[in-house]
């Protein structure tokens, strides 16, 4: 048993195929500027999307210029179904065809649900969930067709429990797990690995842009973005059904089994508490 663990992890690649072109969505900030330059490190040719324009070209001439690579820089509103299917055919259109689909854009609204602006809430949804799915459904079936793919899915910690204070997040980060493990277990033996990462609090814009002032807990177990980035890479190419970067994060997740989901909703609700 032990020498056939063995062979199969020597088996694992270590990293991507030179060449190969990623897609990366929400590439203008956070987690996708991080997966643009660990991408481009293994030679990876990239299409940068998000909805600003200037950082992603920006970053574009450096990476070019730094590992050799091409990069697309194509902005669009994927909360908007037209702008998701614009892109792909742009991409189409320049011969590409996409090997990795690192499918992070998304960002969370903090606040009591029923003082929330539905137009907000939506949004979000559009961006979290049926963007990330329609994606997927996207560049599924050419992936199908070589036989070959990499998906990763970006959730949260979230996706494990409700939170008050982020009840439509942790929701929506909810269906972005389990629709991701499910994914990887329909295509086990296509050739295409599915991966869900659901990182904890990391260093991004992400508590800005969800309008929380980082609380105590935050402030004291947020993790730097790069290792969490490269964290979620690596356990696409091991064809990790999900992984939850941080030691804390993980006893966190695991401890919850133990937990009445009464008093799990309760603590989350206390930890997101601005005092």
């Amino acid at each position: 048993m032990t020498v056939s663990i063995i062979l199969k992890e020597l088996n694992v690649p270590r990293s991507f195929t030179p060449g190969q072109w990623a897609l990366i969505t929400g590439a203008s900030s956070g987690f996708g500027r991080d997966f643009a330059t660990l991408l481009a490190e293994q030679r990876i040719n990239l299409v940068l999307t998000a909805r600003r324009r200037e950082p992603m070209e920006a970053d574009a001439e450096r990476l070019m210029e730094q590992y050799g690579i091409q990069v697309e820089v194509l902005p669009a509103d994927l909360s908007r179904s037209e702008a998701r299917e614009d892109l792909l055919r742009s991409i189409a259109g320049l011969d590409i065809h996409i090997d990795i689909l690192i499918n992070n854009a998304g960002f969370g609204v903090f606040g009591a649900y029923t003082d929330t602006e539905w137009s907000r809430l939506n949004q979000m949804l559009q961006l979290d969930i049926v963007a990330l799915s329609h994606l997927s459904s996207l560049v599924l079936p050419g992936m199908r067709a070589r036989s070959e793919g990499y998906i990763l899915q970006v959730a949260s910690i979230g996706a494990y429990q409700a939170t008050p204070g982020y009840a439509a997040y942790s929701a929506a980060k909810a269906y972005v797990l389990l629709m991701g493990e499910a994914l990887n277990r329909e295509l086990r033996g296509t050739g295409i690995k599915v991966t869900v990462l659901a990182p904890g609090v990391s260093a991004t814009q992400f508590l800005e842009v969800s309008g929380q002032k980082p609380t105590l807990y935050q402030k004291l177990f947020m993790m730097k973005s790069r290792p969490v980035a490269r964290l979620g890479l690596q356990a696409l190419l091991r064809g990790k059904m999900s992984v939850v970067p941080g030691i804390f994060n993980n006893l966190m997740v695991q401890s919850l089994r133990l937990i009445p989901r009464v008093l799990q909703a309760n603590v989350a609700g206390l930890l997101m508490r601005n005092r």
